[in-house]
């Protein structure tokens, strides 16, 4: 038997969850299957834990797109009983049962081995957000940023993939500024490693100018929309801006100046589909440059009940950090 936060639509069609205990053979096919210490809580989780279920395809339903935990039982060579590994991302906890749950079963080619550093709650205290942080770090680093050239620019900064971001950067000598529109969270972001915080309505809206000042050596950009129109036009020349959410709209009212007379990159970053090696370079930077300390400030503490009302409240922007749920508490 194994415990897990079950979705289940009634006959008018509401989803409702509920903690209940299955037995082993209600877990889907896969190779490895994983006794799960701690998952978390994304935005994409709060949508298939609401009323209209959000991105589930087929009922009933656990969600849980990340999770970490033991292997139990293996029949793929790379994986034995004993392993500490983390899932993120490929669809698990929306097309097919997460991490809400205390055991998993799913196919070996998703999994990662947790470096030695990284204990599974430090894997979820990172979850899929900071997984996201950190390819939109490499990324940058990759298209040639530096330490030394001026600050680089985290919007949603007080959301999971910016708060990772924000402490990523800072932890490697970057100068950060900060983008939140909530000023109860200032605090917070200095701690993060934070230099500056910079108000959302400074960068709310588009303007008619295509270049502003150049401003930005970097940017990692969660909120899409006018505001990464906007960013964009304030780019330093040849600089990259890693696009990972869209916290602020799907559309971009934007213009090529930036692209053909600053050579200004964007790079999209997907995190769910990412192939193996990206995963292992990724988990390997975050156990090396992540500090732990930080880390930890970011941390708001759950259960499986929880996540009902948690899944609300991140829907209505209403979390920060990260969400760390203790699956069997």
């Amino acid at each position: 038997m194994f415990r897990a936060l079950l979705v289940e639509k009634d006959a008018e069609g509401v989803a409702h969850a509920s903690l209940q205990d299955l037995p082993d053979d209600r877990l889907p096919e896969g190779g490895v299957t994983v006794a799960v210490e701690y998952s978390t809580l994304n935005y994409k989780d709060g949508l298939c834990l609401g009323a209209g279920g959000g991105l589930v395809k087929s009922w009933p339903h656990v969600p849980g797109i990340d999770f970490a935990g033991v292997v139990e039982s293996s029949d793929d060579a790379r994986f034995a009983p004993g392993d500490r590994v983390v899932l993120t991302g490929w669809r698990v906890g929306e097309t097919r049962w997460g991490g809400y749950a205390t055991k998993a079963r799913v196919k070996a080619d998703w999994l990662v081995k947790l470096p030695e550093a990284l204990s599974t709650r430090a894997a979820m205290a990172v979850g899929t957000a900071g997984f996201t942080a950190m390819l939109a770090v490499l990324a940058l680093e990759d298209h040639g940023l530096a330490p030394d050239q001026g600050e680089v620019l985290v919007t949603g900064a007080a959301g999971g993939v910016g708060s990772v971001a924000t402490a990523l950067l800072a932890s490697l000598g970057y100068e950060v500024a900060a983008v939140t529109g909530r000023p109860e969270t200032e605090a917070y972001l200095r701690d993060l490693g934070a230099a500056r915080i910079v108000p959302r309505a400074d960068l709310a809206e588009t303007v008619k100018r295509p270049l502003e000042s150049e401003t930005w050596a970097g940017c990692v950009d969660a909120v899409g929309g006018a505001m990464l129109a906007r960013v964009l036009g304030q780019m330093k020349y040849g600089a990259s801006v890693a696009a990972v959410g869209l916290a602020g709209g799907a559309a971009l009212p934007a213009s090529v100046v930036p692209f053909i007379l600053r050579g200004v990159n964007l790079l999209g970053i997907d995190s769910v589909m990412k192939p193996i090696p990206g995963r292992v370079r990724a988990w390997e930077r975050i156990a090396r440059d992540l500090p732990l300390d930080r880390l930890e400030t970011m941390i708001r503490p759950a259960t499986l009940a929880e996540l009902p009302e948690l899944g609300a409240a991140i829907l209505k922007g209403e979390v920060q950090g990260r969400v760390v749920v203790d699956v069997r508490a």
